[in-house]
């Protein structure tokens, strides 16, 4: 009986799978390889080169070559046809091999009368491990059939090779079978801390096992399955609000929809399953081609749409397999660093704390809603390391340093010695920070200071007291709304609220109201697009346009914090009419709740932040109504300056320890004086020792920040003597310098303030 074209592939991966099953040693199996290869595509060589070392290909079997030439015969990476497909990692089908430039004669293989030549790279998860090489004496082209077949059955023997059964995986690249060195990215440090461990894709790979279809049927009507879900997802992702608006999520899924449906991808799986691969496998095999030709071409648009590329067919390959889209349901190791594209705070929150030692991304901003659950629960985090999926392999060792924000993946041993010395000096420092949290916040000449945290989420309020911290100055109530899958019922949010009353005790607590909008939208409710999110419909803005909205979340705090103190404070109050009008309210659902009997707090204090400069101006005006006020450093500096904190290329460039910033929160700190108003700050600055200082000597008494700053700020403090500090900020406060922090610096040495 005659095979027919069509039949052929499928017939050759039969005859595979039946040599790959046979008790022979791994020498036998090579050879009946390369066997039943040359008879299928009636070529009169097939030749399997093998990498060893950084740079040789070894000839491991050969069907029409001399066989004394296997083990024999090496070649260089670059040297020769069969070095030029392993250096380019591409396919090289010629019809007259000799005549090609690079073309090396080898006299101990016997190829002189050979002139067609088709080789393929052998390729896993990006990772070369030989050259399979077909040859005939005619002159003649390979036909697109069967290079295509060629490179499925060097899929085939890439997973053969790498699981060990024909050769030591360790002896396929000279660095103990690491095909990468080692590596240094640079991104933004987003949460501090310095983490080391071994890396965890969040979205894990999917290690293809099965190869060859049983049934090619089967496995297209699976492929079609899986694509219709791929592209229902993708279309349902970029319908909803939080996908709305342009940015780094919404360009990733373009880029997604344009591949996904793209008709030249879907047709080469397709042919692929006919071919005889599984789904699975033909999602693989048309990966790895696609990509190298987008890599091919040097064009830095395209590398990138090569990693959005990766990330769909990943996505692809786990809907085909039934897999969990992340690898939160897994079982970690103790010393888990997770590497992303991107992640939601819902998904951090999802995973196993205790053996989470740090998170990478390659994307994300300090504002993101990601790094300020990271920094809440103490993960240390850095964002915008690009490139990082593409250099990192699960279970790699990995150093992350969110102090500067460099990445180091499978560092050398120097850099991990730096790096265990620099751990164990935070641990000491750490312990000094500790023998201290429950000792007095006095400065050396007797002024108390109030150390408060910010908070969010139940796992935050544990850190108030391992911390020490005099109370939490801020409860962002917008987290809970952010990682819930739907909007927090009363009874859901009175909950919250009271467990944070329990853990407070007798400590205060000021709770703000949503800070939605902005970059915290929220995909249940409906949010319209904006050019420039950062000062638009947001906050209180938001609330206030929902009354409804913002009297529900009163009435919870309200009822939560019945025979208690309760402070309320309202964000991005830019005039005094947008507070009056919150205020009002409160007034009236207290006055609701006291009409149903009710148990109402002690006390209701009533307070705006300060982060709209505008506000400032009306401070004569405000505060007369108001019961305290919280400025806002980190919206606040970037409206002084015009400047998008979440801009990597401003990050450097202006400084909060700059005169007219300074000027401005003297101006403020001297009015609410005048009308004994009380006053804090919260944000970023309160945070870091040097400028907690300049607050000081400003006249802030009150100051909340990350817990894992209240004890690098309590050591500073007590030991400075605000008395030297408040005529020296003064004096600073004139200067026309881009920054007074080299003064600043010079005074702590000089007056022996502890950093």
């Amino acid at each position: 009986m005659v095979t027919s074209a069509a039949s052929r592939p499928r017939l050759l991966m039969r005859q595979l799978r039946e040599v790959m099953a046979e008790p022979v040693d791994p020498q036998m199996r090579l050879d009946n390889t390369v066997k039943v290869i040359a008879a299928n595509m009636v070529a009169e060589v097939c030749s399997l080169y093998l990498k060893r070392g950084a740079d040789s290909l070894e000839l491991y079997a050969t069907e029409g070559l001399n066989i004394e030439a296997v083990h024999n015969t090496v070649l260089h990476l670059g040297e020769g046809l069969v070095g030029l497909v392993a250096q380019r990692v591409q396919a090289i089908n010629l019809s007259d091999a000799p005549s090609h430039p690079k073309f090396a004669y080898r006299p101990e293989t016997g190829e002189d009368p050979f002139h067609s030549f088709l080789g393929v790279p052998i390729v896993r998860t990006g990772r070369l491990l030989g050259v399979l090489v077909v040859q005939n004496q005619t002159t003649r082209h390979y036909d697109e059939e069967e290079v295509e077949a060629l490179q499925n059955i060097a899929m085939i023997l890439a997973e053969v090779v790498a699981s060990g059964e024909l050769i030591d995986p360790e002896l396929i690249d000279g660095d103990g079978g690491q095909a990468k060195g080692s590596a240094r990215l640079e991104g933004t440090a987003l949460a501090s801390g310095i983490a080391m461990g071994h890396v965890v894709l969040h979205e894990p790979r999917v290690e293809v096992s099965r190869l060859i279809a049983d049934d090619a049927d089967v496995e297209l009507d699976r492929l079609n399955r899986g694509l219709s879900e791929l592209t229902t997802w993708i279309d349902r992702m970029l319908s909803t609000a939080e996908f709305a608006a342009k940015g780094e999520h919404r360009e990733v899924l373009e880029a997604y929809r344009m591949f996904a449906h793209d008709r030249g991808w879907i047709q080469r799986m397709r042919d692929a399953v006919a071919s005889g691969l599984s789904a699975e496998a033909a999602v693989e095999r048309v990966h790895y081609d696609m990509r190298a030709q987008l890599l091919s071409i040097g064009d830095a648009f395209w590398r990138e749409r090569a990693h959005d590329f990766d990330d769909l067919s990943n996505r692809l390959l786990r809907h085909l397999v039934g897999r969990g889209v992340t690898a939160a349901g897994e079982e970690l190791p103790k010393d888990t660093i997770l590497c992303a594209r991107t992640m939601g705070p819902a998904e951090l929150l999802d995973y196993d704390r205790p053996n989470i030692r740090g998170l990478v991304l390659e994307e994300g901003g300090p504002t993101s809603h990601v790094a300020i659950v990271a920094r809440a629960v103490g993960v240390p985090l850095i964002g915008r390391a690009s490139g990082l999926l593409v250099e990192v392999n699960p279970g790699d060792e990995i150093i992350a340093d969110g102090d500067s924000g460099e990445v180091y993946v499978r560092p050398q041993s120097d850099v991990v010695e730096a790096y265990a010395a620099k751990v164990q000096f935070s641990a000491r420092r750490q312990a000094r920070y500790a023998a201290i949290r429950d000792e007095p916040a006095v400065t050396r000449d007797g002024h108390r200071i109030e150390l408060l945290i910010n908070a969010g989420l139940d796992v935050d309020l544990p850190h108030l007291k391992e911390s020490g911290a005099d109370g939490i100055g801020l409860f962002r109530t917008e987290l809970q709304f952010m990682v819930s899958a739907q909007f927090p019922r009363l009874n859901v949010q009175k909950r919250l609220y009271g467990s944070v009353f329990e853990v407070a005790g007798s400590k205060p607590v000021v709770f703000r109201t949503l800070d939605l909008g902005g970059d915290k939208i929220l995909p249940y409710l409906a949010h319209d697009r904006e050019e420039n999110p950062a000062m638009g419909w947001r906050a209180i803005r938001f609330a206030l346009d929902r009354p409804a909205l913002l009297r529900y979340q009163i009435r919870a705090l309200l009822m939560a914090a019945a025979g208690q103190s309760l402070s309320i404070m309202f964000p991005f109050i830019a005039e005094v009419s947008e507070f009056k009008a919150a205020r009002e309210l409160v007034d009236q659902e207290a006055d609701l709740l006291r009409q149903r009997g009710q148990e109402m707090p002690e006390k209701i204090s009533v307070g705006t932040m300060l982060e709209v400069p505008s506000l400032a101006w009306q401070l004569e005006a405000l505060c007369p109504i108001v019961d305290f006020v919280s400025v806002g450093s980190n919206d606040l500096f970037q409206f002084m300056f015009a400047s998008d904190r979440a801009n990597p290329k401003l990050t450097e460039r202006y400084d909060p320890l700059n005169p007219p910033m300074l000027r401005f929160l003297s101006h403020t700190a001297d009015i609410c004086r005048q009308f004994d108003v009380p006053l804090s700050l919260c944000g970023e600055m309160a945070g870091r020792p040097l400028d907690a200082m300049a607050l000081i000597g400003l006249g802030f008494r009150r100051i909340s920040m990350p817990p894992a700053a209240v004890g690098p700020v309590k050591m500073m403090m007590r030991s400075l003597n605000v008395s030297l500090i408040e005529p020296v900020i003064k004096d600073l406060l004139t200067l026309p310098d881009h920054s007074v922090r080299e003064h600043l610096e010079a005074f702590a040495r000089k007056n022996d303030v502890v950093f």
